[in-house]
């Protein structure tokens, strides 16, 4: 009978332990999703590319793009000149520009 019960256990320290790392796991689809809509949008955003961890973006106007809500996402800096944003996200630059592309 202890076996059992040890097994149980086993079992269930398992299902904790996959649920932990799927909770902890970003969805960058919805992440890509809210970087488009803090950018201000699809129309707003002219062009896009990404330099190691860094994310360029290229807008029509930058008065409308919620830099605040970019930091909030993971942003570690935000430098903007002119019409051109260069966000740093570090490595997960990649995944939202692949991300945004399947948006496009």
């Amino acid at each position: 009978m202890e076996i059992i019960q040890y097994i149980i256990i086993a079992v269930i320290l398992v299902l904790i332990a996959f649920a932990i790392i799927k909770a902890g796991k970003k969805d960058y689809k919805i992440e890509a999703n809210k970087l488009v809509e803090y950018l201000g949008g699809k129309g707003n955003i002219v062009k896009y590319e990404v330099n190691v961890s860094r994310f360029l973006v290229q807008v029509v106007d930058p008065s409308i793009v919620n830099k605040e809500a970019i930091q909030k996402m993971g942003a570690q800096g935000i430098v903007e000149i002119d019409n051109e944003l260069k966000i740093i996200f570090g490595d997960e630059a990649k995944q939202l520009k692949k991300c945004i592309d399947e948006l496009k």
